[in-house]
């Protein structure tokens, strides 16, 4: 898929202020300074669609952006911010959590991980919680560059290892990193592939 226009719609904290377009969603979220922004303005070769910010929890909206004018790609506020309160954390989570309970036009989630850090607790978590309401995700593998080829793959293993404990199968991942753009393609043509698949099934 070949990215001809990214525009930003909106910024919101109510999902029922969210775009009333029946168009396919993708929304991207993860921990804190996983590089979310960036990888967002990679896949859309911008320089500074969504904002990036050395200050984890930058995020703090969900935000609508409209692609090739035909999906949108949404960027979720981030889990497990390190700097904001206790109440504003779930002022937060309680918007995350009715974004997916309650967006129809949700095709699948994408979830953001640092491929340099071992598994933690929280991503397996918020993955254990899509799973459970039956939300389909991808794992991207955030900063793949700052890693050799084999500790790619070792971490890729331990990832594995520790999801096939509790799940059948390891969820569908992509290695990315957005100063190299690896991974771009791969991200893209997945979401065409869905896109295609949907319009078949309204035909």
């Amino acid at each position: 898929m070949h990215i001809k226009s990214a525009t930003f719609v909106m910024s919101n904290s109510d999902v029922a202020k969210c775009p009333k377009d029946n168009l396919p969603e993708y929304a991207f979220i993860g921990r804190s300074n996983v590089g979310k922004s960036s990888l967002i303005n990679m896949l859309c070769n911008r320089k500074s669609l969504a904002k990036t910010s050395g200050r984890p929890g930058k995020t703090q909206l969900i935000n609508h952006f409209l692609i090739n004018d035909n999906w949108f790609l949404v960027d979720l506020p981030g889990y497990g911010y390190a700097r904001v309160s206790k109440s504003t954390k779930k002022v937060f989570q309680k918007f995350i959590t009715e974004y997916f309970d309650k967006r129809r036009q949700l095709v699948t989630a994408f979830v953001l991980v640092d491929i340099r850090h071992k598994p933690q607790p929280i991503d397996l978590e918020f993955m254990e919680y899509l799973g459970l309401n039956g939300i389909p995700f991808s794992i991207i593998f955030t900063k793949a560059d700052k890693l050799k080829p084999k500790a790619i793959e070792r971490h890729v293993e331990d990832y594995k290892t520790i999801l096939l404990e509790t799940w059948e199968d390891m969820p569908n991942y992509f290695i990315t990193s957005s100063s190299k753009s690896i991974g771009q393609d791969d991200v893209l043509n997945y979401i065409d592939d869905l896109n295609l698949k949907l319009s078949n099934q309204e035909d």
